[in-house]
């Protein structure tokens, strides 16, 4: 008798008002905290939580989606980052980037039912605010 086999899990990252998602299966492949201004700004919060899968991960993409480009600024280096939201609520919940070539960042705030594991990493901790106080454990990068 063969073992069964599981299937990867699959996460659907779903606007406010429900009119747009993005399904990716498989585990992230970067899960982080981010304290930069540009993930602020687009969360509107103290940090932005994102997911990083791989581009052929991505199963499904439902909805009126519109885009807008940014300006990054990795390692010096200017780039543009496109941010794809919900024509009708503005939800944000995916991007791409030079930066993360080969990647598509979800955002995990927005994936529910399975949730995202927990993330275990924050980056561009110059920019936290003082009152985030973070799990012990958390592995730190720049």
């Amino acid at each position: 008798m063969e073992a069964a086999t599981s299937a990867p899990p699959a996460f659907t990252a779903t606007c406010c008002c429900g009119a747009c998602s993005i399904t990716v299966s498989g585990m992230p492949a970067i899960n982080a905290v981010c304290h930069c201004a540009n993930c602020k700004h687009r969360t509107g919060s103290a940090f932005g939580w994102s997911a990083y899968f791989p581009k052929d991960r991505v199963t499904a993409t439902i909805g009126a989606f519109r885009t807008y480009s940014v300006p990054s600024t990795v390692a010096g280096e200017e780039n543009l980052q496109e941010r794809v939201f919900c024509g009708t609520c503005g939800t944000t919940l995916f991007w791409r980037s030079r930066d993360f070539e080969g990647l598509v960042g979800i955002a995990g705030g927005c994936v529910a039912d399975p949730a995202l594991p927990a993330p275990e990493v924050t980056v561009n901790n110059e920019g936290r605010c003082a009152w985030v106080t973070l799990p012990v454990g958390w592995r730190t990068e720049v």
